[in-house]
């Protein structure tokens, strides 16, 4: 199994980070180590200083594919689900200065948070509403509407480059409000209005 993110897929969260609009999806794997399930605690790693969390769509791949056309694209997942792309912003920039590759900074071990996952059809059409929420506060709200690029058009891109397989993640962007996390936080997500994960942070 692996975990397919895209990056820079909400226009504010591209605002927020001063990045440029891409012409294409942008994509980045991370490893089956990185996955956190069944609301485990995430502790943050000793190799930085400054981890926020990126609440994301998910959806999983229940069949292989290759070349996907993206009229075909819907037919090639059931399941969707919220999860958690944690970053470690401090390497990541470190890493984006030189211009080498983000891994290091998105596929450490535990940072892919995988909640519930739902029958798209109990979910009903898009778009879908998601939120994160800090503490008991809100910090992110999205929406799959405002995606650059949707969930049909990913899955075909990704399927150009890497074969899908049954039970792969695709991780879809996330939305503006990212930050830091701190020992002691707590954090809820929701899509559609159904809890999906709670993660504390240690």
């Amino acid at each position: 199994m692996k975990i397919v993110c895209i990056g820079r897929n909400y226009s504010e969260h591209i605002k927020e980070l001063n990045n440029a609009v891409p012409d294409e999806p942008v994509i980045f794997i991370k490893p089956d180590s990185a996955v956190l399930r069944n609301n485990s605690p995430f502790f943050i790693p000793s190799f930085t200083q400054d981890v926020h969390y990126e609440v994301e769509v998910f959806v999983k791949i229940h069949k292989p594919g290759k070349a996907i056309p993206v009229q075909f694209a819907h037919l090639y997942y059931d399941e969707v689900g919220l999860g958690i792309d944690f970053t470690a912003r401090d390497l990541q920039n470190q890493l984006k200065t030189k211009g080498l590759p983000w891994e290091k900074a998105k596929g450490f071990d535990h940072s892919a948070v995988i909640g519930k996952t739902f029958h798209k059809d109990e979910l009903g059409p898009q778009p879908w509403k998601f939120e994160l929420h800090k503490n008991g506060n809100p910090a992110q709200l999205g929406n799959t509407a405002d995606m650059i690029h949707g969930i049909d058009e990913i899955i075909s891109h990704v399927s150009h480059y890497f074969t899908l397989k049954k039970g792969d993640l695709i991780f879809t962007g996330t939305p503006s409000g990212v930050g830091p996390v701190a020992p002691g936080d707590k954090l809820e997500g929701t899509l559609c209005g159904r809890p999906c994960f709670y993660t504390d942070i240690l």
